[in-house]
Formats: structure tokens, C-alpha cells, sequence
């Protein structure tokens, strides 16, 4: 069977493993995540990545936590494949008074909404992290 949509799978894995306190999870691969999941370290929101370059490529992701409690509060699919969300450079989010990040898709590639505002691009808004 088939994945309709990945980052939705990766955004409720994440979710999911903080929940139950794991440290690290793993998911399928793809450009799209991998993207993602380095704008994340970026962030700080997670520890780290590591993909394996196997048949079947995965991504092990470990997860960070600070006082014993998940470093990411929220994590919001935005634009999903039923109804895309995009946003010209002058109407990117800000998520929670800028204290959260919205990752947007630009013609540059993932980006943060803050990078993408100082860039001057809009694009589809992906997610929200919070």
C-alpha cells in the first residue's frame, strides 16, 4: 500500500514517539523529509538525523527533550494535499509571535518562515512548529 502523504506520516511519528518518551524513531525517506527534518536541526527542535542509503532508504531521527519534557509543543500540517496553502512573500505566518517556526517551500527550497520574509519569498506553507 501505497503512502499518500509522507509528511503528515512524519509530522504524526514525531508527534506519536513524544508521547510514549522515545528517543529516536524511524520513518521512510525522502528529499522532502530530509529537507525538513534539517530545517528542524537547524532549529533545535531535534537532535539529529541519519539516513541509511539502503534498498529501501530510511531515517532514523533522535529526538530532543529538555527537562524531561519534548522540546516541540505543537507540530501542524498546514498545507496537505486536499487543499494546498500558499503565501506570497508579504503574507508569510508568523507562528505564536515568532516564538514557533513555519516551515514554507520556496523557489530556493525549505526555509523558515523568518528566512523567507529576510529572503523577500513566499510559497506553500508546509508546517508549523511550536
Amino acid at each position: 500500500m501505497s503512502m499518500q502523504d509522507p509528511i503528515s506520516n512524519l509530522l504524526s511519528a514525531i508527534k506519536n514517539a513524544h508521547a510514549r518518551n522515545k528517543e529516536e524513531l524511524t520513518i521512510n525517506s525522502s528529499k522532502k523529509i530530509v529537507s525538513i527534518l534539517q530545517v528542524l536541526t537547524e532549529e533545535g527542535y531535534i537532535h539529529s538525523y541519519e539516513v541509511s542509503l539502503d534498498v529501501k532508504p530510511l531515517v532514523t531521527i533522535k529526538l530532543k527533550y529538555y527537562e524531561g519534557k519534548p522540546v516541540i509543543k505543537e507540530l501542524k500540517r498546514v498545507s496537505r494535499p486536499g487543499l494546498r496553502e500558499y503565501v506570497n512573500h508579504k503574507e508569510v505566518p508568523e507562528v505564536r509571535g515568532g516564538l514557533g517556526v513555519a516551515i514554507i517551500s520556496t523557489s530556493k527550497g525549505l526555509l523558515t518562515d523568518s528566512k523567507a520574509r529576510e529572503a523577500g519569498l513566499g510559497g506553500e506553507v508546509i508546517c508549523s512548529v511550536f
